[in-house]
């Protein structure tokens, strides 16, 4: 009996310990975890059974454009502060015998997913992912040709700007054909100073002339090309030219050397619209004055779409391999609606275009585009409206 009880004593003792130890040992690998935090609004850091990639954006440019690579590097931070991902962004400069370089040498580190954008980078990708099959890239702005090779490890996105760029076109016509604003002279001039003559940029501008023509019929587009995305000099010298000959709104759609236009409407005192990001409410705390004449901006939501796609990588749902085109209905381009466009812009304005918007989400409405255009269509569009 002895026996027994010491026997019963010692199993006691035992089962004590082991509850004693369970009960230490949990509490402090949760409060001892060294791993990212997570986003509890984040549906792609909720799934704990997942690491968290490691993500590098390559911006073949720099950052300070106010619009298209800080959207970009603003992505990086919301995957950062949402998700909990380790991010890193390189600026790559415009000096394009870097970028084949210097990707070479990211995809020889630890990234799990490496971002590159615009068709700049597209055939550099091309050559590059398939050495690297076990690496995921993002290519935004652009898409890969998936016939050049074996691209499956890419994942490319477009926008529709065509139909954002239709809003701005019929925003600015309709400015451009009243004198009850300040700074429109009421002579039905528009104009655009676009980066270069390719089919991205052409998308813009065949939107924007297309939205123009339906609101005001008679309306007149003065379209000149920079032929560069960094000289904001001669965006600015263009830009002046079309303000003198009469346009009350200058469209930016040449990025970093786009600022030369809206530093032109400043100096002519008349309207722009800004490009990719938000550029008033980028530019309203350091230049207010400026700030004020951007009425609007064509945005190209890149911030959010980078979060997303980064969010369908964690869960397993992004298609690599495949293209993405985003428009209006799927919110990855749209207007700036800010406190300068509402105080600008009449209300009957602001209607129509939520009236104008609602027909492209409901394919009431199709908009033209300089992807699916013939080159000669393109033209005859652009002469239409030539002033």
């Amino acid at each position: 009996m002895k026996k027994i009880r010491l026997t019963v004593i010692a199993i006691v003792l035992m089962l004590v310990a082991l509850t004693a130890c369970g009960s230490n040992d949990t509490p402090a690998a949760t409060t001892g975890s060294t791993a990212p935090q997570e986003s509890k609004s984040s549906p792609a850091a909720a799934d704990k059974g997942k690491d968290l990639p490691k993500v590098v954006a390559l911006l073949n440019g720099n950052l300070g454009d106010k619009s298209f690579f800080d959207s970009a590097n603003n992505g990086m931070k919301l995957v950062q502060d949402q998700i909990g991902s380790e991010t890193k962004v390189i600026e790559m400069g415009f000096d394009n015998t870097k970028w084949e370089p210097t990707l070479l040498d990211i995809s020889d580190q630890d990234y799990d997913v490496i971002i590159v954008g615009t068709w700049q980078m597209q055939e550099i990708l091309q050559r590059v992912a398939p050495q690297y099959p076990d690496k995921k890239y993002i290519i935004f702005d652009s898409a890969v040709d998936y016939s050049k090779g074996d691209l499956k490890n890419v994942y490319s996105i477009t926008f529709k700007q065509n139909e954002a760029s239709y809003l701005a076109g019929a925003l600015a016509a309709s400015v451009a054909s009243t004198t009850e604003l300040p700074n429109s002279n009421g002579k039905k001039l528009i104009s655009a100073v676009a980066g270069m003559d390719i089919p991205v940029i052409n998308d813009f501008l065949a939107g924007y002339i297309q939205g123009a023509k339906d609101v005001v019929p008679d309306v007149k587009v003065a379209i000149s090309y920079v032929n560069d995305f960094n000289d904001t000099a001669k965006a600015k010298e263009l830009a002046l030219a079309q303000f003198k000959m009469g346009s009350s709104v200058g469209f930016n759609v040449a990025a970093q050397a786009g600022l030369g236009l809206i530093d032109a409407a400043k100096t002519s005192n008349v309207y722009a619209i800004g490009v990719d990001a938000d550029q008033a409410m980028s530019m309203q705390a350091t230049n207010p004055d400026t700030a004020k004449l951007i009425v609007t901006s064509v945005l190209k939501n890149i911030d959010n779409v980078l979060l997303r796609s980064i969010e369908m990588h964690i869960a397993g749902t992004l298609k690599y391999g495949e293209v993405d085109v985003l428009g209006i209905k799927e919110k990855a381009v749209g207007l700036a609606d800010n406190e300068i466009y509402q105080s600008v812009i009449p209300q009957a304005m602001r209607d129509k275009i939520i009236e104008l918007q609602a027909k492209i989400e409901n394919g009431e409405t199709a908009v033209l585009s300089a992807f699916t255009l013939k080159p000669e269509e393109f033209n005859a569009l652009k002469n239409s409206v030539k002033p």
